[in-house]
């Protein structure tokens, strides 16, 4: 990586930008700044189309707009977060402003400025680097740094929406009068603006809108989810035909072969993927991946992809890693799956949230209890008293979307206590852990994890499975792995 970033020429329009402290070249002389001031060519880019979900995010805005009338309504993208030093994490835009948007730089605010009959939309953006003062070369985010960013006017074109230089909102927002509303912890610059103008009560408020806004997916959402899972099931495979070469290293070559195909496929992985192998897969978010990969175990893998417009899907396989499933291990499998089938059943158009964990739970404690893990108790009694999660631990699911923990903001009584409606996405992930240290259990179950989890969406008339293209079934399961691995 090149790291030189020489001082700018002080000029009216800008600060000289930072000199490392140990940079090879002392400063620019004014014959190579005259240099850099010409010689090129016009590339801005005319009669742009808007982007395919400008209509939604249009819609979007209404209906935000209807809700808060006569407010003013801030919306940041956020900002670069330092990983080390002077490198940076990849930025991902915040949910709620690419979700109003559908841009995804950073630094950007959306902002709706109340008017007579609702609100007008500007979003501020950095325009494209300087040329004149030499940004463009100078500055460790200029443009022959990092990359052409759209001018405002197409940006405008591309999203629809007015653009200004976001430069210029931190004054306005200082001057401005009259209610503020602004979802916090994404710009500190921001929110300093404000910091007289909005309260926390009412800030929450507006966060809490946006996340039940995304309870319901629109048809643009749900293709993307609908293509998440796609890419995803392809991930899947790249792994199986690959899990030999994960026998040699380790759990890290599934996780690096997963994160080439959202890479190549998608933007990135939606989440941290959990490559668990062994007793590994007895832990639920088992990200280090860098244990082994043995034949005669298995492997937990919960992955998914997130898309280019920033939607993920969230999948769990739990696959023989030599092709075949053990006894032991088909039974714990056949009863995950079992407690899948009853949840899936149970996510339909006016059922309640809760419906779908309940059905799953009841059916993995009957078998706890067939297994003789539980004593004499009744399932009631077991389901009353919570006994049953010493070995499923969580949730059986969660909605899914542009997060893979979508809607978290929402309030109880729309969420978990709420009511399904089509359109709604969720998870279905019940699953069976036996910790290697679990003297409760026989030994030969301790070290086994078992999660099946696939992403389904309610319809009209009941639900469709986003995620069916990967088995489920451990018959099928092992046919599966048997075509990819030749």
């Amino acid at each position: 990586m090149s790291e030189e970033f020489p001082e700018t020429p002080e000029t009216e329009e800008t600060e000289p930008v930072k000199q490392r402290k140990n940079g090879l070249y002392p400063g620019v002389s004014d014959e190579l700044a005259a240099s850099m001031k010409s010689g090129w060519a016009d590339t801005e880019l005319h009669g742009l189309e808007p982007i395919a979900q400008a209509g939604h995010t249009a819609d979007r805005r209404a209906a935000l707009s209807a809700r808060f009338p006569g407010e003013r309504l801030v919306i940041p993208a956020g900002r670069l977060k330092t990983r080390s030093n002077d490198t940076d994490y990849a930025f991902r835009a915040s949910t709620e402003y690419a979700y109003l948007t559908g841009d995804q730089t950073e630094d950007g605010v959306l902002v709706l400025e109340p008017t007579a009959d609702g609100h007008e939309a500007t979003i501020y953006l950095l325009p494209r680097s300087n040329r004149e003062n030499g940004e463009f070369w100078l500055d460790g985010q200029g443009e022959l740094w990092v990359g052409r960013r759209h001018s405002l006017t197409e940006a405008g074109q591309l999203l629809g929406i007015p653009a200004k230089d976001v430069r210029e909102l931190p004054a306005a927002l200082t001057e401005a009068t009259g209610p503020v509303r602004n979802v916090r912890g994404h710009d500190a610059g921001i929110e300093a603006a404000l910091t007289d103008k909005v309260t926390a009560e009412r800030d929450e408020e507006l966060r809490v809108y946006l996340s039940e806004a995304r309870l319901v997916k629109d048809a643009f959402e749900i293709a993307e989810l609908q293509k998440a899972c796609d890419i995803t099931a392809r991930g899947f495979e790249d792994v199986v035909k690959v899990l030999d070469k994960a026998e040699a290293t380790s759990e890290r070559y599934i996780e690096g072969t997963f994160f080439l195909r959202a890479r190549v496929e998608g933007n990135d992985i939606g989440y941290g993927s959990i490559c668990a192998a062994g007793p590994h897969a007895t832990t639920l978010h088992w990200v280090r991946n860098d244990g082994a990969v043995r034949s005669g175990e298995l492997l937990l893998l919960d992955a998914g992809v997130e898309t280019n417009d920033l939607y993920t899907a969230d999948v769990t396989r739990t696959l023989p890693i030599s092709g075949t499933f053990t006894p032991l291990q088909r039974k714990i499998y056949d009863a995950v799956y079992e407690a899948q089938e009853a949840g899936i059943a149970a996510v339909k158009p006016g059922a309640e949230f809760r419906d779908f964990h309940d059905a799953a739970q009841r059916v993995l404690t009957e078998k706890l209890i067939e297994w003789g893990l539980l004593g004499d108790l009744s399932v009631e009694k077991v389901l009353e008293l919570g006994l049953q999660r010493r070995w499923t631990l969580h949730g059986t699911g969660h909605m899914l979307g542009m997060d893979v923990h979508d809607c978290a903001a929402a309030r109880t009584e729309t969420y978990v206590n709420g009511t399904l409606e089509p359109g709604v996405c969720l998870t279905v992930e019940p699953g069976l852990y036996f910790q290697a240290d679990d003297l409760t259990v026989p030994e030969e179950y301790r070290g086994i994890g078992v999660r099946i989890e696939d992403d389904i969406l309610v319809t009209e008339d009941g639900n469709r499975n986003l995620s069916d293209k990967l088995p489920r079934q451990a018959d099928e399961v092992e046919a599966w792995m048997a075509r990819l691995k030749g």
